[in-house]
């Protein structure tokens, strides 16, 4: 069963911008540290950025300075602002509790597919 809902992808051009949202009706995102990851097929989900409980963001080495993450705790919402987007950014974002080891996660979303291409 799905807990997690994303939407915002879309294609891109090189050098351009989108942001994500996630949304759940099963987890309150202000109780918890929540994160962004993505996935290309046949590579493993990565972790892109997340955010603690109380609105602490850490990133990723290779989206730092690009990617911005946040939450709207009246709208249990996250966020993923993403700049200056390039080739290699194009993979399938889902949103899910932080977890080191995404692959031990439970209850993806259908994730949104973000391309990035002229």
């Amino acid at each position: 069963q799905a807990w997690f809902a994303e939407s915002g992808g879309g294609l891109v051009q090189p050098g351009g911008s989108r942001t994500l949202s996630c949304t759940s009706s099963q987890v309150v995102f202000s109780r918890t540290t929540m994160a962004w990851y993505r996935q290309v097929p046949g590579i493993e989900r990565e972790l892109v950025a997340h955010i603690t409980d109380d609105d602490r963001p850490r990133y990723a080495d290779f989206v730092k300075g690009r990617f911005s993450i946040s939450k709207d705790n009246v709208k249990n919402t996250v966020s993923l602002q993403m700049n200056s987007l390039n080739s290699e950014d194009t993979a399938a974002y889902y949103c899910n509790y932080y977890s080191d080891i995404p692959r031990y996660l439970h209850n993806w979303g259908q994730g949104t597919q973000v391309t990035v291409s002229s």
